[in-house]
C-alpha cells in the first residue's frame, strides 16, 4: 500500500475541542480525551477497502491542516476547522443545488425553443457545474477525513503486544510475545509516508494478531479496520472477535486515567471505536442474525460500561438504530447514526442531481466501458480497458420523457400484450428500480464464501432442487465451523434466475411468430437500454433467459432485423467484459458518478477465484495480502449502493412486472413449449406427405 501524506500528523486533526485535556507528545501530534459528540460516523467506509492508504491524499491532509487557523498567532484550533467546514460545505452544496435547478430549467428551454443564447450559455455552466461539483465531492471527502476520531487512540507496533496480553486475566506466569511471532511484515522502497511501520507492508498474521493490530496507528486511516470488518471471518467466529473486543475494555475500563498518553486510556478508547465501527457497517450480518451476539453485547453495555462511561448509552443507541433500519428500512448503505440522518437525505438528494447532470452532459460522447478519471491511469491500464471494451457498443441515451401512466389489469390476463406495447426505456427503468431494490439488500460479506452456498458456475448458481435451509455448509466451507452465514446471496441468484426463467416463458409462450418476434425485439432492446445505464444485472439475466436452450432453437430467430439480432452479440461482449476482470466496472470515476448494479452471479465468480488455494502459510498464519485483495473487489457492493437510480417508479408497471416473475418463476420452459406449434419449424404439407411416403416405401422394401 502506498499512502500520501497520511503521517502521524493526523491526529493533529482529529482531535475534539470540548475536551480541554489535550497532551502534546513527539512528531506535533495531539491526543484528546473522548467524547459523546465525537463518537458519531467512525466506519471507515468502503473507499477506506478500496483504496486503502491511497483514500486520502496529501492535498485532503494539508486543506484540514489550514482549517480553523487563528490569522494572528496561527495556531490550531480545532472548534473553527469543525464549523468552518461544515460552513463551506453547506454553501458550496447550496449553490451546487441551484445551479443544477437553472441547468435544468435552461436545458428544457433550449429544448423547446432552442434559442441561440440559451445553447451558447448551456456549455460555460456545464463547465462551472463541473467545478462545483469536484469542490463539493472535495470538501465531503475532507469531512470524512476529519470525522475519524478514532486515529487518536492507535498505538505503535511495539505496543501490540500489551493489547494482546491486557484481555487476560492473569498474564504473571505468560512470556511476552514479540511482534515477530503475530505479524510478518514485507519491506517496499514504495511509501513515502511517515507512518509507523515505515516502509513495511502487513503481509500475515496469526488471527489473535491480526485483530491486535486494529489498535495499531493508522491502522483506519491505511483502509485494514475494513478490511478486516469485511474478511475476518475466514480466521475467526463473530463470537470470538466479540470476546476479544470486550475484553480489552473490561481489562482497561476502570484503569483507564484521565492521561490520554496512557497505553490502557488507548486500546480502552479504540476498542469502543471498533466496535462502532463493526455495529455501523456489519450489523445486518453479524448481529441481525444472530441473536446470541447480539445479546451478549447488550447484556454487557448495560452491566459494566453504562455506569462507568458515556460510551455506554452510545452504543445501545447505535443498536437500537441499527435493528429499527433493519427492521423497517433496507438501506444499508446508509449510517445507523441520528446525527447524520438529515445530511443523508441532502447528499441523496444532491447526488440525483448529479446524476442527471451526468446524463445529460455524457449523453452525445458516452463511453461507459473507458476509463476517464481525473487522476492519472498507467499506461498497462489504458491499454486493457481499450483492448478490453473495443468490442462492446457505443450507448446511445435518449433523452428522459414522461412516463405514461398504464392502465392495468389482471397480469395474468393481460398476457404478454403490455410488454409488446411498452417501450423498451419504460420497462428497462421499472426493471432496474425493482432490481436496485434487491440489490441494496445485500452486503459485501454476503458474496463470501458462497462455494459453501452451493454457488457454482454458469447453469449451477442455485441448486432450485435443493432450499437454502438445507444447502451443507461441510463442503468447501472457507469460513470457521462456527461462524454464521447470512444466506441472502442465494435469494439474489434466486431472483436473477427467476428472471430469466419469466423471459424465457413469455417468449416461448406466444401463439404466433410474429408475436415472438416482437417480443425477442422488445427484450433485447431493454438489455441494451439496461447494460447502457450500468444495470449489468438486468441485462445479464436477460441474456440467460435467451440463451435458454429451447428459445435459441425457435424459428423466430431467422426472421428477426439484423440491427436488433446483432444485440445479441452485444450482449455476450458485454457479459465477457464483466468475467475478464473483478474490478472492470470501478476503473476511473464513472461508478462514482453514474448508478451501477452489478452481476451477483459474476461478482459470485469472481470472489470465488480469489478464494481459490491456501489463505495459511507454512507457519500457520493467515495471508492478509489474499484477504485485502477479498474486501477490495467485495467493497465495490457498497460503492455501487451510494450510487441510486432516481427514475420515476411506475407502481401498476412494477406490479404487473411483478406478477408475471412470480407466475413463471418455477416454470418449465419445455413444457410450455411444447403447448405452443410456433415454437416448431413449420414443414410444408406436400413435402411432409411426401417425407410420410418415403418412410413407408423404404421400411416396405426391408421386409420384402
Amino acid at each position: 500500500l502506498q499512502s500520501n501524506g497520511c503521517g502521524p500528523g493526523f491526529a493533529e486533526e482529529s482531535t475534539n475541542s470540548e475536551e480541554q485535556a489535550m497532551i502534546k507528545i513527539a512528531g506535533n501530534s495531539y491526543l484528546t480525551s473522548p467524547s459523546l459528540p465525537d463518537f458519531c460516523g467512525c466506519s471507515p467506509g468502503w473507499s477506506s477497502a478500496f483504496y486503502g492508504a491511497e483514500c486520502f491524499d496529501s492535498e485532503v491532509h494539508s486543506y484540514l491542516k489550514n482549517l480553523g487557523k487563528q490569522k494572528s498567532s496561527e495556531s490550531q484550533n480545532i472548534d473553527a476547522k469543525k464549523v468552518e467546514l461544515e460552513q463551506l460545505l453547506m454553501i458550496e452544496t447550496k449553490n451546487y443545488r441551484k445551479t443544477i435547478k437553472f441547468y435544468q430549467k435552461l436545458l428544457q428551454k433550449e429544448r423547446r425553443s432552442k434559442g441561440p443564447e440559451t445553447k451558447s450559455m448551456l456549455p460555460k455552466l456545464r463547465g462551472q457545474l463541473q467545478e462545483m461539483k469536484s469542490k463539493v465531492q472535495f470538501l465531503e471527502l475532507v469531512k470524512k477525513y476529519q470525522m475519524m476520531y478514532a486515529e487518536q487512540w492507535g498505538v505503535e507496533s511495539y505496543v501490540l503486544p500489551t493489547v494482546i496480553h491486557s484481555g487476560k486475566a492473569d498474564t504473571r506466569d505468560m512470556a511476552p510475545e514479540d511482534e515477530s511471532s503475530l505479524l510478518l511484515y514485507y519491506n517496499t522502497e514504495k511509501h513515502q509516508c511517515n507512518n509507523q511501520n515505515g516502509g513495511r507492508v502487513l503481509q500475515a498474521g496469526t488471527p489473535l494478531g491480526l485483530m491486535a493490530y486494529l489498535y495499531s496507528r493508522n491502522a483506519f486511516l491505511e483502509g485494514y479496520v475494513q478490511q478486516f470488518l469485511y474478511t475476518f471471518r475466514y480466521f475467526c467466529t463473530q463470537e470470538e472477535f466479540l470476546k476479544f473486543l470486550l475484553d480489552r475494555i473490561s481489562s482497561t475500563l476502570s484503569s483507564a486515567s484521565l492521561d490520554p498518553s496512557t497505553s490502557l486510556t488507548k486500546i480502552c478508547n479504540r476498542s469502543f471505536y471498533i466496535l462502532q465501527a463493526w455495529i455501523e457497517d456489519c450489523y445486518s450480518v453479524d448481529f441481525a442474525t444472530n441473536t446470541d451476539l447480539l445479546g451478549t453485547l447488550k447484556e454487557f453495555i448495560s452491566s459494566k460500561v453504562a455506569s462507568l462511561n458515556g460510551y455506554g448509552e452510545r452504543l445501545l443507541s447505535l443498536l437500537e438504530d441499527a435493528s429499527a433500519r433493519k427492521s423497517g428500512s433496507a438501506d444499508l448503505s446508509s449510517g445507523v447514526d441520528k446525527c447524520e440522518e438529515e445530511s443523508e437525505e441532502g447528499r441523496k438528494t444532491l447526488h440525483s442531481l448529479c446524476k442527471k447532470l451526468s446524463e445529460d452532459v455524457s449523453r452525445k460522447n458516452f463511453y461507459w466501458k473507458l476509463s476517464k478519471g481525473v487522476g492519472p491511469v498507467a499506461q498497462h491500464q489504458r491499454e486493457r480497458l481499450h483492448s478490453g471494451s473495443a468490442v462492446l457498443p457505443r450507448p446511445c441515451c435518449s433523452s428522459f420523457t414522461a412516463e405514461s401512466s398504464v392502465s392495468l389489469a389482471r397480469a395474468d390476463e393481460v398476457g404478454p400484450v403490455l410488454l409488446i406495447e411498452c417501450s423498451a426505456q419504460q420497462l428497462c427503468w421499472q426493471l432496474t428500480l425493482l432490481q436496485q431494490e434487491v440489490f441494496n439488500k445485500c452486503h459485501p460479506v454476503h458474496f463470501l464464501n458462497s462455494r459453501a452456498l452451493g454457488v457454482k458456475d454458469k447453469c449451477a448458481a442455485v441448486p432450485k432442487a435443493v432450499s437454502s435451509e438445507t444447502v451443507s455448509l461441510k463442503v468447501c466451507n472457507l469460513f470457521l465451523s462456527k461462524c454464521i452465514q447470512d444466506q441472502y446471496l442465494l435469494q439474489l441468484l434466486k431472483n436473477a434466475d427467476s428472471i430469466s426463467t419469466w423471459v424465457a416463458a413469455e417468449i416461448v409462450t406466444c401463439h404466433t411468430t410474429k408475436r415472438q418476434v416482437s417480443l425477442l425485439s422488445k427484450f433485447l432492446l431493454i438489455a441494451k437500454c439496461c447494460y447502457e445505464q450500468r444495470n449489468f444485472a438486468t441485462a445479464m439475466q436477460i441474456l440467460a433467459g435467451l440463451e435458454n436452450l429451447i428459445v435459441r432453437q425457435l424459428p423466430a430467430w431467422k426472421i428477426l432485423p439484423a440491427k436488433v439480432a446483432e444485440i445479441m452479440e452485444e450482449l455476450k461482449a458485454v457479459e465477457v467484459f464483466l468475467k475478464s476482470d473483478s474490478l472492470c466496472l470501478m476503473e476511473g470515476d464513472r461508478f462514482k458518478t453514474l448508478p451501477t448494479i452489478p452481476s451477483a452471479h459474476v461478482l459470485a465468480m469472481h470472489v470465488q477465484q480469489l478464494e481459490t488455494g491456501g489463505f495459511t502459510m507454512t507457519n500457520g498464519a493467515h495471508k492478509w495480502t489474499k484477504l485485502r485483495n477479498i474486501a477490495k473487489v467485495v467493497s465495490q457492493v457498497h460503492a455501487f449502493q451510494e450510487n441510486p437510480y432516481t427514475y420515476a417508479p411506475d407502481f401498476k408497471l412494477q406490479s404487473y412486472l411483478r406478477q408475471r416473475v412470480t407466475h413463471f418463476k418455477d416454470a418449465d420452459i419445455s413444457a410450455l413449449a411444447a403447448d405452443n406449434c410456433a415454437n416448431f419449424h413449420q414443414i410444408p404439407a406436400e413435402k411432409h406427405s411426401r417425407k410420410i411416403q418415403d418412410t413407408l416405401r423404404r421400411m416396405k422394401a426391408t421386409f420384402q
